[in-house]
C-alpha cells in the first residue's frame, strides 16, 4: 500500500513533464509575413520602373505593368540622346570616389582618436557633431558655400564639388567609426603602446584589421549620400559638361514633346544600377559592420 501511495506521485509528475505537442510558429510567419510586405513595397517601384524601360513605345502609354513586347533599344537611346551623358556619368565617378575615400579616412581617423587617444575636448566635438545631425546644412547654409566656392574660384568646376560634398554624411560616418572603434577594448591599443609602437602603427597595423566591417558601412553610406545628391551639384555648376548624372536625369523632362517615358525610365535603371551593383559586392560586410556595432554609440 505504501508503495503504490509512493509511486503515484511519481507518475503525476511524468505526466505533467510530458512534452507537449509541437505549436505552429504563427509569431515567426507574421514576422516573416510583414517584412516580405515592406520589401514588396521597397522593390515594387524599381522593378515597375525596368519593365517600363524595356515597354515599346505604344506599350508604354497602357495599364498594363508586364509588357506584351520587350524593347531594349530605350537603353541605347538614353546613352546616346544626351552628348555629355558619359562626360556627366565620369563627374559622377570621380566625385562618388573621392568623397567617399576622403570622408572615410577623416572618419575613421577621427573615431579613432576620440576613443583611443588622449584627444581634448572630446565633449565638445561630440556636441558639435550632435548638433550638425539636426540642421540641414546644405540647405541652410547654401548662400555661404556658393560664395566660399565663388571666392576659391571654384564655381562650375567638378573637382571644386568635392570639398561641400564631405559634409554629405561626415557627422554620421564618425559616429559610425566611434561605434565600431569602442567594441575594441581599451586594452588592446594600451599593451601595444607598452610595446613600443605607435599611434599610427597601432591604427594601421591593429585596429584598422578589426573595423573592416565598420569601414565598409561607412562606405556605403558616403557613396549614397554623393551618388544621389542633387542640391549642390546643381547650384554650384552651371555648364552641362560639368555636372553629374544625377543633375542631368533630373533636368530631363518626360512625354511625347521631348523624352519618352521608357527611355526616362532606362536612365534610371543606369543611374541606380551602380549603387545596387557596390550593394551587391558589399553586402556580407556591410550586414557583418552593422551587427558588430556600427550602429552603436
Amino acid at each position: 500500500m505504501a508503495t503504490r501511495v509512493e509511486t503515484e506521485p511519481i507518475a503525476a509528475t511524468h505526466r505533467r513533464r510530458r512534452p507537449r505537442g509541437r505549436r505552429f510558429p504563427w509569431g515567426s510567419i507574421l514576422k516573416h509575413g510583414i517584412l516580405v510586405f515592406f520589401c514588396v513595397i521597397i522593390l515594387f517601384p524599381l522593378f515597375w520602373v525596368f519593365l517600363l524601360s524595356i515597354k515599346s513605345l505604344p506599350d508604354a502609354y497602357t495599364n498594363h505593368i508586364w509588357p506584351n513586347d520587350f524593347d531594349f533599344s530605350s537603353y541605347r537611346t538614353a546613352l546616346t540622346a544626351i552628348d555629355t551623358l558619359p562626360q556627366n556619368i565620369k563627374n559622377s565617378i570621380v566625385l562618388t570616389l573621392a568623397t567617399m575615400l576622403i570622408t572615410s579616412t577623416i572618419a575613421v581617423l577621427a573615431g579613432y582618436a576620440l576613443v583611443h587617444l588622449p584627444t581634448p575636448g572630446k565633449r565638445l566635438v561630440l556636441a558639435i557633431l550632435v548638433a550638425s545631425l539636426f540642421v540641414p546644412s546644405r540647405v541652410t547654409g547654401l548662400i555661404s558655400i556658393w560664395e566660399i566656392q565663388d571666392r576659391l574660384g571654384l564655381i562650375n568646376s567638378t573637382w571644386g564639388l568635392i570639398l561641400p560634398y564631405q559634409t554629405l554624411a561626415l557627422a554620421v560616418s564618425i559616429f559610425i567609426m566611434r561605434g565600431v572603434f569602442e567594441t575594441i577594448p581599451k586594452e588592446l591599443p594600451e599593451s601595444a603602446r607598452v610595446d613600443g609602437a605607435s599611434s599610427f602603427m597601432i591604427l594601421r597595423r591593429i585596429m584598422l584589421p578589426l573595423v573592416r566591417n565598420g569601414v565598409i558601412v561607412v562606405l556605403i553610406t558616403n557613396f549614397i549620400a554623393a551618388w544621389g545628391e542633387w542640391l549642390l551639384a546643381n547650384t554650384l555648376t552651371n555648364d552641362q559638361d560639368k555636372r553629374t548624372l544625377t543633375v542631368v536625369i533630373a533636368s530631363a523632362n518626360a512625354g511625347f514633346g521631348q523624352w519618352l517615358w521608357p527611355t526616362m525610365a532606362a536612365m534610371f535603371v543606369v543611374a541606380i544600377l551602380p549603387g545596387l551593383i557596390a550593394f551587391i559586392i558589399v553586402n556580407r560586410w556591410y550586414m557583418r559592420g552593422l551587427q558588430e556595432g556600427a550602429l552603436k554609440g
